[in-house]
C-alpha cells in the first residue's frame, strides 16, 4: 500500500480529538450516497413512466398510419399486399376512423369508433392481449346485430356487459324533408378490453369493417386508411420513405408514432433531465461537505503535513494524500447509493406498491425501467463532483511550508 493512501485511511479514521472530522466525513458519505440513490430510483420512474407510456400507446395505436389525402382509400387489399413487402413492416391492417355517440340504458357517451379486420388486427394492434372478456373473432358472429368491443372504463360508465345491447348513433346521416337525420344502429357487445390506458379505455369502441361501412354509409369497399406495424420503431422515417415509393404516385400520407406522438415524449425527455438536474443539487451537497471536510482536516494536521515534507514527502505526495480521501469519500459514497437505490427500484417495479390514480395518468402504478446508461453516468457524475470538491483542499495543503507550519506549533 502507497503511503499517501495509508494516510489518507488514518486521517478518514481520526479518533479522539479528531473524531468530529471523521462525523463530517460520514456525513459527506451519507450525502453522497443519499443523492445517488434518489437520481437512481428518479431515473428509473422517469425512464419506466416513458417506455410503459410508449407501449402502451404503441399497443393500442399502430406504429405507422398509410392514408388517402383528402378522402377514403380504394383497393385497400391491393395496397396491403404491396405494403407488407416493404422491408421493415411486419403486418399491415385496414382500419376505418370515425366518431360516434353510444347510448344505453346506463347512459349516453361520445366515442372514438374504430372498424378493424378482426383476421389481422392482430398483427399490428395488441387487442387480442389486452381483452379480458371475450375475443376479436366474436366480432363476425352472426346474428341479427353486429359484435361491438368496448373498453372496460367506458362499459363501467355505461353500465353495459357482454351480451347487452347498445346503440350508435353516426353523424353520417341523411336529409330529409324534416332535416337532417343521424344514423342509428343496435350493436351487441361481444368482447371488453382492457388496454391500462385510462383516456383509451374510456372512449375506444371496435366493430368489424363491413358494420362500420355500413354505418357510415360507404357505397363501395372504402377504409380510411392501413395501419402498419414495423420491427424498428425508431426507424419509422427511413420506413416510411420506403411506403411512399411501394405505393407509386398515390397521393398518400404516413405518420408514425414519433409524429403523432412527438412533444409528449420530447415533455418527458425534458422532465428527466430537469429531474437530474435537480437531483444533482444532492450530491453538489455531498461534495460541498467533502471540501468542508478536507480544509477542517488540512488545518487539523498542519503540523503532521510539515513533518511528512521534512522527511521528504513531496508537495504532489502531499496533493494526493487529501485528493484520495475525497475519493474514498465519494467512492463509498456512491456505492452506498447504490446499494440503496437499486434494491428500492428493483421493489417499486417488481411489486408495484406504489399506485396512482389512473384517471389522471395513463397508468395506474409507479412504473421503474433501470437504463443502464443512466445509472452508469449517475455514478460518474457523482464520483466527478466528488473529485473536483478536493482539488481546493488539496492544492492549499501541497503549498504548506514545513518552515512556517512549525514555527506556529
Amino acid at each position: 500500500m502507497k503511503f499517501e493512501l495509508f494516510i489518507a485511511l488514518r486521517y478518514l479514521a481520526a479518533r479522539r480529538k479528531h473524531s468530529f472530522i471523521s462525523v463530517i466525513s460520514l456525513i459527506s458519505i451519507l450525502g453522497v450516497g443519499l443523492g445517488v440513490a434518489a437520481l437512481i430510483v428518479v431515473l428509473g420512474v422517469m425512464s419506466g413512466f416513458s417506455t410503459d407510456l410508449r407501449d402502451k400507446i404503441l399497443g393500442v395505436n399502430a406504429h405507422m398510419v398509410v392514408g388517402v389525402m383528402g378522402g377514403a382509400m380504394r383497393d385497400y387489399r391491393e395496397n396491403i399486399e404491396k405494403l407488407a413487402q416493404v422491408p421493415g413492416v411486419l403486418g399491415a391492417t385496414p382500419f376505418i376512423y370515425t366518431e360516434v355517440m353510444l347510448s344505453s340504458a346506463g347512459g349516453v357517451k361520445g366515442v372514438v369508433l374504430r372498424g378493424i379486420d378482426p383476421a389481422t388486427a392482430g398483427e399490428v394492434l395488441s387487442l387480442p392481449r389486452d381483452m379480458v372478456q371475450g375475443a376479436l373473432a366474436d366480432l363476425e358472429t352472426p346474428g341479427p346485430f353486429s359484435g361491438i368491443i368496448l373498453g372496460k372504463e367506458l362499459a363501467e360508465r355505461t353500465g353495459v356487459t357482454v351480451g347487452s345491447a347498445v346503440n350508435i348513433l353516426s353523424p353520417s346521416g341523411r336529409q330529409s324533408a324534416a332535416g337532417f337525420t343521424p344514423k342509428v344502429k343496435t350493436f351487441v357487445v361481444r368482447g371488453i378490453f382492457r388496454s391500462g390506458m385510462f383516456e383509451y379505455d374510456t372512449s375506444m369502441a371496435y366493430v368489424n369493417l363491413a358494420a362500420a361501412q355500413d354505418l357510415l354509409g360507404f357505397k363501395h369497399d372504402l377504409v380510411t386508411g392501413v395501419e402498419l406495424r414495423v420491427d424498428d420503431v425508431y426507424a419509422v422515417a427511413a420506413i416510411g420513405q420506403r411506403v411512399r415509393e411501394a405505393l407509386g404516385g398515390m397521393p398518400v400520407y404516413v405518420r408514425n408514432w414519433i409524429d403523432m406522438n412527438g412533444n409528449l415524449f420530447k415533455a418527458l425527455q425534458l422532465e428527466k433531465t430537469a429531474m437530474f438536474v435537480i437531483l444533482l443539487m444532492i450530491v453538489l451537497v455531498g461534495s460541498f461537505s467533502i471540501i468542508t471536510t478536507l480544509v477542517m482536516l488540512v488545518m487539523e494536521k498542519t503540523r503532521d503535513i510539515a513533518i511528512l515534507m521534512s522527511m521528504g514527502a513531496t508537495a504532489e505526495n502531499i496533493r494526493r494524500v487529501f485528493m484520495l480521501q475525497g475519493v474514498i469519500i465519494g467512492g463509498v459514497g456512491t456505492t452506498l447509493g447504490y446499494a440503496l437505490g437499486l434494491p428500492v427500484s428493483w421493489a417499486l417495479g417488481r411489486y408495484q406498491f406504489i399506485k396512482i390514480p389512473g384517471d389522471v395518468y395513463p397508468m395506474d402504478y409507479l412504473p421503474i425501467r433501470l437504463e443502464w446508461l443512466d445509472v452508469t453516468v449517475v455514478g460518474i457524475t457523482a464520483m466527478v463532483l466528488c473529485f473536483l470538491a478536493t482539488l481546493y483542499p488539496a492544492r492549499q495543503a501541497s503549498r504548506l511550508r514545513p518552515a512556517e507550519a512549525l514555527r506556529h506549533e
